[in-house]
């Protein structure tokens, strides 16, 4: 069984890393106090989970300015960054690797979330998505657009937020540039309609994650960063997948290629192995690097994609909800589990640290 690719050893950049199963970054809103620090029941979580080649953690607000969900950790205080602490010295004592992921949701954030003040956006565009606030999901509003000197503090925001992932004894960090968030709004251009140096051109628009992966780099080297994208998103009428949004991405990656990160994380879609095949040799056409591939993988299907040779590692999120120890699952033949959706999101211990491992009978 150890024969399987899942399972062997991998280099990705400065990370070395006993197996290719990476736990992908899961929002689970524990942080359940005004400081929105990372509690020891944070520590129990991720540590349960060393098994993993690599732990990514969730989505980590960079700055208040960052947030956009309720009960999120944040890495931009004191108080933040020494519950992180915690958790890394937990997640190593385990033998485990581990990378701060950074967040930051721009405009679809909502006013309640920032006391009644609009949340920023490349350009004063309404992105049409849901806002998840503490009185529960609402319509996102139309936001402000940055001013040159507030790109230049958000800037500054991931650079104190790697400095902070540093401190905590972090592996490395990663930057969340998928989905709806304020990296992709940047990268859209549907949103972002700036006639500055951050916008008008594809190469233009990508400034923006550009400037903040200098930055984060200044602080760690880049062979300790990553990026996590998603070129395929489609949501609501401002986040399509067409042929000029895949081709923005393709130069996008290429552009990355030359930057020696430690591994691009990429978001797939659905489908047989043909088709995960087919998507992920596009993205491999463009970037020579280290690719870990995220979404919807099964044991089956990642051992299959990793021989096909066109990835380093496969990521998991659900699986790994209820299976802390998925690794040994995977290399034992063992089923897993199935997590309970209710939890995802709420609740203290329950649906969060009491998984158990695997028991026979």
């Amino acid at each position: 069984m150890t024969t399987q690719p899942l399972l062997r050893p991998v280099r990705l950049g400065a990370l070395e890393l006993p197996n290719r199963a990476v736990m992908a970054p899961m929002t689970r809103a524990r942080a359940q106090n005004p400081e929105l620090a990372p509690t020891g029941l944070t520590a129990t979580y991720y540590e349960q989970r060393a098994g993993a080649g690599l732990i990514v953690t969730e989505g980590t607000w960079v700055s208040p300015e960052a947030i956009g969900f309720i009960n999120v950790p944040g890495i931009y205080t004191d108080t933040q960054t020494d519950g992180w602490a915690k958790v890394t010295e937990a997640v190593h004592e385990a033998g485990g690797r581990i990378v701060s992921q950074f967040g930051h949701v721009g405009a679809i954030s909502h006013p309640d979330h920032h006391g009644g003040r609009l949340p920023a956006g490349p350009s004063a565009v309404n992105p049409g998505e849901k806002s998840f606030t503490p009185s529960g999901p609402k319509d996102t509003l139309t936001p402000r657009a940055y001013t040159a000197a507030e790109i230049a503090d958000t800037i500054a925001d991931y650079r104190r937020a790697a400095e902070n992932a540093r401190r905590a004894g972090f592996d490395g960090v990663e930057l969340h540039a998928q989905g709806s968030h304020l990296i992709p709004q940047f990268l859209n251009p549907r949103l972002n309609r700036r006639t500055d140096a951050y916008g008008g051109s594809g190469e233009k628009r990508a400034r923006f994650l550009l400037d903040a992966l200098d930055a984060v780099g200044e602080v760690w080297g880049s062979d300790r960063v990553a990026v996590k994208l998603s070129p395929g998103w489609t949501s609501g009428t401002a986040f399509t997948a067409d042929e000029e949004t895949l081709a923005d991405y393709d130069q996008l990656l290429k552009k990355l290629d030359d930057r020696g990160l430690a591994y691009l994380h990429l978001l797939g879609a659905p489908g047989t192995i043909e088709e995960r095949v087919a998507l992920f040799s596009r993205y491999r056409a463009h970037y020579r690097g280290n690719i870990v591939a995220n979404l919807g993988f099964t044991q089956a299907l990642g051992n299959e994609i990793l021989d096909q040779g066109i990835v380093d590692a496969v990521s998991f999120g659900a699986p790994f909800i209820a299976n802390p120890d998925l690794v040994e699952r995977f290399a034992r033949g063992h089923r897993l589990a199935e997590g309970d959706r209710d939890t995802y999101y709420a609740g203290d211990a329950e649906g969060y640290t009491d998984y158990p491992a695997f028991t026979a009978g």
